[in-house]
């Protein structure tokens, strides 16, 4: 992992060749210019006569021209869709928030490191206009990311917004990290997915082993519901126990279903922030 300003760096690959003419860090569709080398083709297929291979135009039993071909380097935009809703203020090993923070200001130092733009789209109800940066290559969007995020507030209970997000990303294909912790009807889960599908999306599952690994087999839990239902005294034992989790398995399940039907499967994000494991799972889906 390198880190630059003290802060840790993601490594991440886009899915295919990006569209563009701008100099970036990520394998291009158009061939021509600098880049790494891709192939070599016939001259009347691309007529450049400073692309000519010497060595394999005289091999060339067809005696015919040989040029190179190179592959360009484009960026790209990457944004962060961030669920604010009531859900999010949950604090058990860790705290929900300071985690999609961390994320969100990692991601933000390492695209406009390598000439990326980085955006942030948070929603609850609705789009939080308070939590929306557009995308920019700036240095100084860190300090903003970072900022806009401690002065969020996440008090409404639903998560309609997150839908209505992809009509603000519309366009060019772009890398969406979309962070929450998905506590949404399957519905809104399937709608938000299907409305990203034509960018490179990135499910990150913000968990807790305290929802469900940690809980006793027996004893009295004072629950609180932070999405304003109030605090409910529960007593735990084996048989809710059981349904608890069998309960929290289904719902992750449904999840790395409709994400997988949608390109990348979720990341889990738990207990603390850990940018070399964000890219493994980045650079290894």
């Amino acid at each position: 992992m390198r880190e630059a300003g003290g802060l840790p760096d993601i490594v991440y690959r886009p899915r295919g060749r990006l569209p563009g003419t701008r100099i970036g860090a990520h394998r291009g569709r158009d061939a021509g210019g600098p880049g790494t080398f891709r192939d070599q083709v016939p001259f009347l297929r691309m007529p450049d006569a400073r692309r000519i291979d010497v060595r394999a135009t005289l091999r060339d039993p067809f005696e015919g021209t040989i040029v190179r071909r190179f592959e360009s380097r484009t960026p790209t935009e990457v944004w962060a869709l961030l669920d604010l809703s009531a859900s999010m203020l949950f604090s058990g090993e860790a705290d929900r928030m300071t985690l999609a923070r961390a994320l969100c200001i990692s991601l933000a130092a390492s695209a406009t490191r390598i000439g990326d733009a980085f955006g942030l789209l948070g929603c609850d109800g609705a789009i939080r206009e308070d939590a929306v940066l557009p995308a920019s290559r700036a240095r100084s969007q860190v300090a903003r990311v970072a900022d806009c995020l401690k002065a969020a507030a996440c008090t409404d209970p639903r998560a309609d917004g997150m839908a209505q997000a992809a009509g603000r990303l519309a366009g060019r294909p772009k890398i969406v990290f979309l962070v929450s912790d998905f506590r949404w009807p399957e519905a809104l889960i399937a709608e938000t997915f299907a409305g990203l599908a034509p960018h490179d999306l990135v499910p990150v599952l913000l968990a807790d082993s305290a929802e469900s690994a940690d809980l006793p087999e027996w004893g009295l839990m004072e629950l609180d519901d932070l999405e304003g239902a109030g605090r409910r005294l529960v007593f735990m034992r084996p048989s809710l126990r059981r349904r608890w989790i069998a309960r929290e398995t289904a719902r992750t399940e449904t999840l790395r279903r409709i994400a997988s039907a949608h390109g990348r499967p979720p990341f889990r994000l738990a207990g603390h922030f850990d940018p070399d494991a964000v890219s493994r799972h980045l650079l290894g889906s």
